[in-house]
């Protein structure tokens, strides 16, 4: 049992949980805890509704929002919602002598919708759409909303927009949030809502160094609602530290004075693009003559198997199951078996007689025994009935893709990844695959010469999805849409030029001695031709 006492004011109960409740069950349930000086800021805003009589969390926990609502308000009624047994009988036991504070053991999404509140607050789970029955919970939110989302829509998104709905007049809302879908795809139709109901006020988004939440790679963004007469724009204020965010306070507790510069109007605010363009200066902006990179060609996923450890072959995997090379397909199957910008196929063989995996089960033909065997092993095993393989017919039949010429991390810390596919073989989705269109094809050693300098990576930056720690993401279509510079303004001169500097560079990686200042010097004249 927890420590009982709710005026506790600090992350004591979440740190004795994390000690007693495995972290596996704890990400079944989406369990990451906000740090007290956080959740002490969010209710604050709450606080400042000054006829604050009811409150929600739709996320209860262990009830750190109300811990910290208590230390100022004893009298507002407050209600939680949770939906796992064993947090809510902790919480409870934390709240036991707490007439005005009731938990419910409900889904939040399918309850509640009749009635509204003069303060919400919430830290909400964060379940991408295979994690959760997305299908009936966009329903839902159909049905009660009028509002029909991205079949890819974050849970936590579902709660944020339910919450809005909810707010009584003058009643203000604070979330805890991922960053994400304000620069994701299927964050567009609900910045599309928000715009439209004009009830957000602040973005504030932390670029902290570490995690704000324990366990969970993700960046975070606090997101203040006020359903009052200010509707005419929201603020994005950045902040690098706790301290920060300290300071942030005296700026909160005096609105709507104090109103910034920086604030955007709804009237201005674009769902189609990346909402970073609004707080974070864009790299583009010092470049001209750019295009989008979908110009030149298309970026999609590499080959999803469903079941790795099924699919990839070493060789001595294969001798041992009888698998023949005619059923095998040459692929890389992780990204750290690849080193430097170009695979060669002498790097392929090198994998090979590391007994590396390199090879997918790739059964065309399956009247050998030994592939009968292997099949039935995967069935036996119920490979079949993952949730990729059972979509497909058979189900050990891979996605046709056929190799492309360049490929591009999907993860970095240090600007994207790109390498040239010199041996022609597939990749998993370890790397995205680059397919060029027939006018570019001519152009791609040019093209993978400039994927190579840190202008490229500058720009292409703009576009990126963060993550906890400095990890950054992107999505194909992140890379699609894109900047980059128009190749084409570039004179038959200077191409040469650059042209030269790449081979002498790969020659330079392929001996084992790169020598960068090659590269430095194609990413000078990258500058020079395009800087504004």
């Amino acid at each position: 049992m927890l420590t009982t006492k709710i005026e506790i004011i600090s992350n004591e109960p979440e740190k004795e949980y994390v000690q007693m409740v495995s972290l596996e069950h704890r990400k079944k349930f989406a369990q990451f805890f906000t740090p007290f000086p956080i959740a002490e800021f969010m209710s604050k805003w709450i606080l400042g509704n000054k006829h604050l009589n009811t409150v929600l969390d739709p996320a209860f926990g262990l009830g750190i929002f109300a811990r910290a609502i208590r230390k100022t308000n004893k009298d507002c009624v407050i209600k939680g919602f949770d939906i796992d047994e064993n947090i809510l009988h902790e919480a409870k036991e934390i709240f036991e002598d707490e007439t005005n504070t009731t938990i419910f053991l409900k889904d939040y999404m399918f309850n509640d919708w009749e009635n509204r509140y003069d303060g919400i607050i919430c830290n909400p789970p964060y379940f991408k759409f295979h994690d959760y029955d997305n299908k009936t919970t966009l329903k839902e939110i159909e049905e009660k909303l009028g509002l029909k989302l991205n079949g890819f829509t974050n849970l936590y998104t579902l709660f944020l927009l339910k919450s809005a709905y909810q707010l009584n007049q003058n009643g203000r809302a604070a979330y805890i949030i991922p960053s994400e879908f304000l620069n994701s795809d299927y964050g567009k139709l609900v910045k599309s809502y928000l715009i439209k109901n004009k009830l957000l006020r602040y973005i504030i988004i932390f670029d902290f160094e570490e995690n704000v939440f324990d366990d969970a790679l993700t960046t975070a963004s606090i997101l203040l609602f006020a359903n009052d007469k200010e509707k005419s724009e929201v603020e994005f204020i950045n902040i690098k530290t706790l301290d920060e965010l300290t300071s942030l306070q005296k700026k909160i507790q005096s609105y709507p004075k104090n109103k910034s510069e920086k604030a955007v109007s709804f009237s201005k605010l674009n769902p189609e693009i990346k909402w970073r363009a609004y707080y974070q200066k864009q790299n583009a902006s010092r470049f001209k003559n750019l295009v989008p990179f979908s110009n030149y060609g298309k970026v999609v996923r590499g080959i999803a198997t469903g079941a790795n450890e099924y699919f990839t072959f070493s060789q001595s995997k294969a001798t041992a199951f009888n698998v023949s090379e005619k059923n095998l397909l040459p692929c890389i199957t992780k990204s750290v078996d690849v080193c430097g910008s170009f695979f060669t196929k002498e790097k392929f063989e090198k994998l090979k007689q590391q007994d590396k995996s390199v090879y997918l089960f790739n059964a065309d033909e399956t009247n050998e025994t030994s592939i009968k065997k292997y099949i039935a092993k995967g069935e036996a095993e119920e490979v079949n009935k993952k949730f990729l393989t059972a979509s497909r017919n058979p189900w050990y039949s891979l996605e046709k893709r056929k190799p492309s010429p360049i490929w591009v991390s999907v993860f970095n810390r240090n600007g994207l990844r790109f390498i040239r596919n010199e041996a022609m073989i597939s990749n998993l989705t370890t790397f995205h695959c680059i397919y060029l269109n027939m006018f570019s094809e001519p152009k791609v050693d040019l093209l993978f010469a400039y994927l190579l300098t840190d202008i490229s990576k500058e720009i292409f930056n703009d576009n990126r999805r963060e993550y906890g720690n400095g990890l950054h993401k992107f999505e194909p279509n992140d890379i699609n849409k894109a900047l980059m510079l128009d190749l084409d303004k570039i004179n038959k001169a200077d191409e040469e030029k650059i042209l030269s500097l790449y081979s002498d560079y790969r020659k330079s990686e392929l001996s084992g001695k790169p020598n960068v200042c090659l590269l430095e010097e194609m990413n000078g004249i990258f500058v020079k031709l395009f800087s504004n």
